[in-house]
Protein backbone atom coordinates (compact mmCIF):
# COMPACT_ATOMS: atom_id res chain seq x y z
CA UNK A 1 0.00 0.00 0.00
CA UNK A 2 1.25 3.70 -0.72
CA UNK A 3 2.69 5.59 2.10
CA UNK A 4 -0.43 8.45 1.36
CA UNK A 5 -3.18 5.31 1.24
CA UNK A 6 -1.30 3.78 4.28
CA UNK A 7 -1.61 7.22 6.83
CA UNK A 8 -5.50 7.72 5.31
CA UNK A 9 -6.46 3.96 6.34
CA UNK A 10 -4.79 4.40 9.60
CA UNK A 11 -6.07 7.75 10.30
CA UNK A 12 -9.99 6.62 9.72
CA UNK A 13 -9.44 4.00 11.54
CA UNK A 14 -8.25 5.76 14.50
CA UNK A 15 -10.92 8.42 14.17
CA UNK A 16 -13.97 5.77 13.75
CA UNK A 17 -13.37 4.81 17.33
CA UNK A 18 -14.27 8.69 18.68
CA UNK A 19 -16.14 10.46 15.68
CA UNK A 20 -18.21 8.01 13.63
CA UNK A 21 -20.20 10.10 11.67
CA UNK A 22 -17.30 12.55 10.40
CA UNK A 23 -15.78 8.89 9.62
CA UNK A 24 -18.60 7.44 7.52
CA UNK A 25 -19.13 10.43 5.62
CA UNK A 26 -14.77 10.00 4.58
CA UNK A 27 -14.84 6.55 4.08
CA UNK A 28 -18.12 7.12 1.75
CA UNK A 29 -16.40 9.43 0.05
CA UNK A 30 -13.39 7.68 -0.58
CA UNK A 31 -15.58 4.84 -1.69
CA UNK A 32 -17.68 6.32 -4.46
CA UNK A 33 -14.91 8.37 -6.07
CA UNK A 34 -13.98 6.70 -9.72
CA UNK A 35 -11.04 5.58 -9.98
CA UNK A 36 -10.10 7.81 -13.00
CA UNK A 37 -11.69 9.07 -15.49
CA UNK A 38 -12.62 6.93 -18.89
CA UNK A 39 -11.53 8.53 -22.65
CA UNK A 40 -13.37 7.81 -25.65
CA UNK A 41 -12.12 5.28 -27.72
CA UNK A 42 -11.23 5.49 -31.43
CA UNK A 43 -14.32 2.76 -32.09
CA UNK A 44 -16.93 4.53 -29.52
CA UNK A 45 -16.15 7.83 -32.34
CA UNK A 46 -18.50 7.40 -34.72
CA UNK A 47 -21.60 6.93 -33.30
CA UNK A 48 -20.96 9.32 -30.21
CA UNK A 49 -21.10 12.00 -33.05
CA UNK A 50 -24.30 11.49 -34.13
CA UNK A 51 -25.85 11.03 -30.15
CA UNK A 52 -27.88 13.63 -29.50
CA UNK A 53 -25.99 15.18 -25.96
CA UNK A 54 -27.87 16.78 -23.21
CA UNK A 55 -27.00 17.63 -19.85
CA UNK A 56 -29.59 16.86 -16.71
CA UNK A 57 -29.23 17.62 -12.98
CA UNK A 58 -28.51 15.05 -10.30
CA UNK A 59 -27.91 15.40 -7.00
CA UNK A 60 -26.79 18.95 -7.44
CA UNK A 61 -24.23 17.54 -10.06
CA UNK A 62 -25.03 16.96 -13.51
CA UNK A 63 -25.10 13.79 -15.85
CA UNK A 64 -24.59 13.19 -20.04
CA UNK A 65 -27.36 11.82 -21.08
CA UNK A 66 -26.53 10.03 -24.95
CA UNK A 67 -29.60 9.07 -27.57
CA UNK A 68 -30.14 8.14 -31.04
CA UNK A 69 -33.16 6.90 -32.66
CA UNK A 70 -36.29 8.68 -32.93
CA UNK A 71 -37.52 7.68 -29.34
CA UNK A 72 -39.59 4.66 -30.04
CA UNK A 73 -38.89 1.46 -28.40
CA UNK A 74 -36.16 2.43 -26.07
CA UNK A 75 -33.47 0.68 -24.52
CA UNK A 76 -31.39 2.21 -21.63
CA UNK A 77 -27.63 1.53 -21.46
CA UNK A 78 -26.39 1.94 -18.14
CA UNK A 79 -22.06 1.70 -17.79
CA UNK A 80 -19.85 0.14 -14.52
CA UNK A 81 -17.73 2.44 -12.46
CA UNK A 82 -14.61 4.36 -13.61
CA UNK A 83 -16.36 3.91 -16.97
CA UNK A 84 -18.88 6.01 -19.58
CA UNK A 85 -21.79 5.26 -21.59
CA UNK A 86 -19.61 5.04 -24.81
CA UNK A 87 -18.10 1.73 -23.90
CA UNK A 88 -21.75 0.01 -24.83
CA UNK A 89 -21.59 1.57 -28.34
CA UNK A 90 -21.46 -1.68 -29.86
CA UNK A 91 -24.77 -2.43 -28.25
CA UNK A 92 -26.07 1.04 -29.15
CA UNK A 93 -25.16 0.71 -32.69
CA UNK A 94 -26.58 -2.99 -33.27
CA UNK A 95 -29.83 -1.87 -31.34
CA UNK A 96 -30.47 1.41 -33.69
CA UNK A 97 -29.77 -0.36 -36.91
CA UNK A 98 -32.54 -2.72 -35.56
CA UNK A 99 -35.20 0.09 -35.41
CA UNK A 100 -34.57 0.57 -31.39
CA UNK A 101 -33.65 3.83 -29.75
CA UNK A 102 -30.60 3.31 -27.63
CA UNK A 103 -30.20 5.63 -24.56
CA UNK A 104 -26.89 5.88 -22.33
CA UNK A 105 -25.26 8.37 -20.29
CA UNK A 106 -22.27 9.34 -18.19
CA UNK A 107 -23.01 9.27 -14.07
CA UNK A 108 -21.08 12.21 -12.40
CA UNK A 109 -17.61 11.92 -12.32
CA UNK A 110 -17.39 9.89 -15.22
CA UNK A 111 -17.03 10.41 -18.59
CA UNK A 112 -17.58 14.04 -19.69
CA UNK A 113 -19.82 14.49 -17.12
CA UNK A 114 -18.70 17.50 -14.30
CA UNK A 115 -17.93 16.34 -10.67
CA UNK A 116 -15.34 14.14 -8.84
CA UNK A 117 -17.64 11.00 -7.69
CA UNK A 118 -21.23 9.64 -7.89
CA UNK A 119 -22.96 6.58 -6.11
CA UNK A 120 -25.70 4.19 -6.93
CA UNK A 121 -28.57 6.55 -5.14
CA UNK A 122 -27.53 9.33 -8.35
CA UNK A 123 -27.62 6.36 -10.54
CA UNK A 124 -31.18 5.40 -9.51
CA UNK A 125 -32.05 9.10 -10.06
CA UNK A 126 -30.72 9.45 -13.30
CA UNK A 127 -32.56 6.11 -14.45
CA UNK A 128 -35.94 7.76 -12.76
CA UNK A 129 -35.56 10.42 -15.00
CA UNK A 130 -34.90 8.97 -18.47
CA UNK A 131 -37.47 6.79 -17.53
CA UNK A 132 -39.85 9.19 -17.17
CA UNK A 133 -38.69 10.99 -20.24
CA UNK A 134 -38.76 8.22 -22.47
CA UNK A 135 -41.50 5.65 -21.20
CA UNK A 136 -41.06 1.94 -20.53
CA UNK A 137 -38.07 1.02 -21.83
CA UNK A 138 -37.72 -2.41 -23.99
CA UNK A 139 -34.86 -3.34 -22.53
CA UNK A 140 -32.02 -1.94 -20.05
CA UNK A 141 -28.43 -3.57 -21.01
CA UNK A 142 -26.15 -2.98 -17.82
CA UNK A 143 -22.51 -3.50 -17.37
CA UNK A 144 -20.84 -4.09 -14.17
CA UNK A 145 -21.74 -2.01 -11.20
CA UNK A 146 -24.22 -0.62 -13.69
CA UNK A 147 -26.59 -3.65 -13.38
CA UNK A 148 -26.70 -3.40 -9.29
CA UNK A 149 -27.27 -0.18 -10.16
CA UNK A 150 -30.36 -0.49 -12.85
CA UNK A 151 -31.68 -3.52 -10.71
CA UNK A 152 -32.08 -0.72 -7.50
CA UNK A 153 -33.80 1.31 -10.09
CA UNK A 154 -35.96 -1.12 -11.53
CA UNK A 155 -37.50 -2.66 -8.17
CA UNK A 156 -38.30 0.77 -7.39
CA UNK A 157 -41.04 1.80 -10.40
CA UNK A 158 -38.71 2.50 -13.09
CA UNK A 159 -40.01 -0.47 -15.76
CA UNK A 160 -38.15 -2.75 -18.31
CA UNK A 161 -39.37 -5.67 -20.86
CA UNK A 162 -36.27 -6.97 -20.27
CA UNK A 163 -32.83 -7.20 -18.54
CA UNK A 164 -29.62 -7.92 -19.91
CA UNK A 165 -26.43 -7.97 -17.07
CA UNK A 166 -22.89 -8.19 -18.35
CA UNK A 167 -19.66 -8.43 -15.91
CA UNK A 168 -22.49 -7.20 -13.23
CA UNK A 169 -21.95 -7.06 -9.59
CA UNK A 170 -24.63 -9.06 -8.34
CA UNK A 171 -23.80 -8.66 -4.59
CA UNK A 172 -23.47 -5.11 -2.75
CA UNK A 173 -21.72 -7.49 0.33
CA UNK A 174 -19.24 -8.92 -1.75
CA UNK A 175 -18.79 -5.74 -3.01
CA UNK A 176 -17.93 -3.53 0.02
CA UNK A 177 -15.86 -7.06 1.81
CA UNK A 178 -13.44 -6.39 -1.44
CA UNK A 179 -13.16 -2.38 -0.57
CA UNK A 180 -12.30 -2.89 3.30
CA UNK A 181 -10.08 -5.78 2.12
CA UNK A 182 -7.99 -3.56 -0.62
CA UNK A 183 -8.22 -0.34 1.53
CA UNK A 184 -7.50 -1.72 4.96
CA UNK A 185 -10.41 -0.81 6.50
CA UNK A 186 -11.44 -1.76 10.43
CA UNK A 187 -15.09 -2.64 10.63
CA UNK A 188 -15.85 0.12 12.56
CA UNK A 189 -15.04 2.28 9.89
CA UNK A 190 -17.27 0.27 7.64
CA UNK A 191 -19.98 0.48 10.10
CA UNK A 192 -19.65 4.05 10.25
CA UNK A 193 -19.85 4.25 6.29
CA UNK A 194 -23.09 2.01 6.60
CA UNK A 195 -24.53 4.60 8.99
CA UNK A 196 -24.24 7.69 6.74
CA UNK A 197 -25.57 5.72 4.14
CA UNK A 198 -28.81 5.30 5.94
CA UNK A 199 -28.82 8.64 7.83
CA UNK A 200 -27.71 11.12 5.16
CA UNK A 201 -27.80 9.93 1.80
CA UNK A 202 -30.89 7.84 1.58
CA UNK A 203 -32.60 8.79 4.95
CA UNK A 204 -36.07 8.60 3.91
CA UNK A 205 -35.81 4.84 2.76
CA UNK A 206 -35.77 2.50 6.11
CA UNK A 207 -33.10 -0.41 5.64
CA UNK A 208 -31.53 1.28 2.41
CA UNK A 209 -28.24 -0.45 2.67
CA UNK A 210 -29.59 -3.90 2.23
CA UNK A 211 -32.22 -2.91 -0.78
CA UNK A 212 -28.64 -1.55 -2.43
CA UNK A 213 -28.12 -5.52 -3.08
CA UNK A 214 -29.21 -6.77 -6.52
CA UNK A 215 -30.68 -10.08 -5.44
CA UNK A 216 -32.72 -7.97 -2.66
CA UNK A 217 -36.63 -8.67 -3.26
CA UNK A 218 -36.04 -10.43 -6.88
CA UNK A 219 -40.02 -10.94 -7.00
CA UNK A 220 -40.15 -7.11 -7.65
CA UNK A 221 -38.78 -7.60 -11.19
CA UNK A 222 -41.04 -9.86 -13.77
CA UNK A 223 -38.75 -8.70 -16.60
CA UNK A 224 -37.30 -11.94 -18.14
CA UNK A 225 -33.09 -11.70 -17.53
CA UNK A 226 -30.34 -12.71 -19.58
CA UNK A 227 -26.70 -12.31 -17.29
CA UNK A 228 -23.11 -12.85 -19.09
CA UNK A 229 -20.07 -13.27 -17.18
CA UNK A 230 -16.52 -14.22 -17.95
CA UNK A 231 -15.22 -17.10 -15.68
CA UNK A 232 -11.97 -15.00 -15.85
CA UNK A 233 -13.70 -12.10 -14.60
CA UNK A 234 -10.77 -10.50 -12.11
CA UNK A 235 -12.46 -7.18 -11.25
CA UNK A 236 -16.09 -8.58 -10.52
CA UNK A 237 -15.44 -12.38 -10.08
CA UNK A 238 -18.53 -14.97 -11.27
CA UNK A 239 -19.45 -15.78 -7.75
CA UNK A 240 -21.74 -12.24 -8.15
CA UNK A 241 -23.54 -13.98 -11.56
CA UNK A 242 -24.15 -17.15 -9.74
CA UNK A 243 -25.30 -15.24 -6.64
CA UNK A 244 -27.80 -12.89 -8.59
CA UNK A 245 -28.77 -16.01 -10.63
CA UNK A 246 -29.62 -17.81 -7.13
CA UNK A 247 -31.46 -15.03 -6.12
CA UNK A 248 -33.86 -14.90 -8.84
CA UNK A 249 -33.07 -18.32 -10.43
CA UNK A 250 -36.97 -18.82 -12.35
CA UNK A 251 -37.30 -16.54 -16.07
CA UNK A 252 -33.00 -16.35 -15.47
CA UNK A 253 -30.29 -17.58 -18.27
CA UNK A 254 -26.64 -17.04 -17.32
CA UNK A 255 -24.12 -17.50 -20.23
CA UNK A 256 -20.50 -18.24 -19.33
CA UNK A 257 -17.49 -17.11 -21.42
CA UNK A 258 -14.11 -17.36 -21.25
CA UNK A 259 -11.16 -15.49 -21.97
CA UNK A 260 -12.85 -12.10 -22.23
CA UNK A 261 -11.87 -11.00 -18.64
CA UNK A 262 -13.99 -7.82 -17.36
CA UNK A 263 -13.82 -5.07 -20.49
CA UNK A 264 -13.74 -7.35 -23.40
CA UNK A 265 -16.60 -8.68 -22.97
CA UNK A 266 -18.30 -5.39 -24.52
CA UNK A 267 -16.92 -5.61 -27.74
CA UNK A 268 -16.91 -9.69 -28.30
CA UNK A 269 -19.38 -10.53 -31.31
CA UNK A 270 -20.73 -13.66 -29.92
CA UNK A 271 -22.05 -11.87 -26.91
CA UNK A 272 -23.72 -8.97 -29.10
CA UNK A 273 -25.29 -11.71 -31.08
CA UNK A 274 -26.58 -13.30 -27.56
CA UNK A 275 -27.48 -9.65 -26.22
CA UNK A 276 -29.08 -8.21 -29.42
CA UNK A 277 -30.78 -11.43 -29.74
CA UNK A 278 -32.10 -11.52 -26.37
CA UNK A 279 -33.50 -8.18 -26.02
CA UNK A 280 -35.04 -8.49 -29.76
CA UNK A 281 -37.16 -11.90 -29.49
CA UNK A 282 -40.50 -11.71 -29.11
CA UNK A 283 -40.21 -14.70 -26.79
CA UNK A 284 -38.51 -16.38 -23.33
CA UNK A 285 -35.43 -17.89 -24.94
CA UNK A 286 -35.58 -21.75 -23.95
CA UNK A 287 -32.35 -21.73 -22.29
CA UNK A 288 -34.15 -18.97 -19.95
CA UNK A 289 -34.70 -21.46 -16.99
CA UNK A 290 -31.21 -22.42 -16.63
CA UNK A 291 -27.86 -22.22 -17.51
CA UNK A 292 -26.13 -21.86 -20.92
CA UNK A 293 -22.89 -21.81 -22.56
CA UNK A 294 -21.67 -19.39 -25.37
CA UNK A 295 -21.55 -21.09 -28.73
CA UNK A 296 -18.05 -19.58 -29.32
CA UNK A 297 -15.75 -22.50 -28.89
CA UNK A 298 -13.34 -20.05 -27.78
CA UNK A 299 -14.97 -18.44 -24.93
CA UNK A 300 -17.06 -21.52 -23.96
CA UNK A 301 -16.87 -22.70 -20.41
CA UNK A 302 -19.14 -25.13 -18.80
CA UNK A 303 -21.00 -23.31 -16.22
CA UNK A 304 -21.97 -26.87 -14.23
CA UNK A 305 -18.40 -27.04 -12.72
CA UNK A 306 -17.44 -25.41 -10.35
CA UNK A 307 -13.77 -23.66 -10.02
CA UNK A 308 -12.43 -21.85 -7.02
CA UNK A 309 -13.52 -18.02 -7.47
CA UNK A 310 -11.01 -15.45 -6.84
CA UNK A 311 -11.66 -12.85 -4.18
CA UNK A 312 -14.29 -10.37 -5.18
CA UNK A 313 -13.25 -6.72 -6.25
CA UNK A 314 -14.72 -3.80 -7.20
CA UNK A 315 -16.15 -2.89 -11.05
Amino acid sequence: MFPKALLVRTALNAAARVAPGPTGRAVFHLFVRPAGRSRVKPAEERLLGVARIERIPVGGKEAVVYAWGDGRRPVLLVHGWSSRGSRLAAFAEALLDRGYSPVAFDAPGHGDAPGRASNIIEYRAIIRELHARYGDFEAVVAHSFGVSAALFALRDGVRAGRFVGISGVGSFALLTAWFQGAFGMSDRAMNAMRRHVERRLAPEEPGVWEHLDAGWRPGDLDAPLLLVHDASDAMVPIAHAHALRAARAERTRLVVTQGLGHSRILTDPQVLSEVVGFVTSGALPDQALGESTSSRASAVVSTRSRRAMPRSARA
